[in-house]
């Protein structure tokens, strides 16, 4: 996946390993990714992994935390 700028502001999109970073990469997607970055990360990241992240997380939005905890409770 190429990811933009906008969503990766403070490195270059081109030298993030989506595996390596993967923390990383759900954070911003789940924060300020479109249809197209949701997609991605639902097919490429295993849902427990994304569930994880957002729990962890100490820079996700509450409100973001908030929506994505919903969708991910079914």
């Amino acid at each position: 996946m190429n990811f933009r700028q906008e969503l990766f502001w403070d490195v270059d999109p081109q030298t993030i390993d989506p595996d390596k970073n993967a923390s990383y990469v759900i954070e911003r997607i789940l924060d300020f990714g479109n249809d197209k970055e949701v997609g991605w990360m639902w097919q490429h990241y295993d849902h427990a992994l994304i569930k994880q992240v957002l729990e962890k997380s100490r820079v996700v939005f509450p409100r973001t935390r908030a929506f994505w905890s919903l969708l991910l409770a079914t």
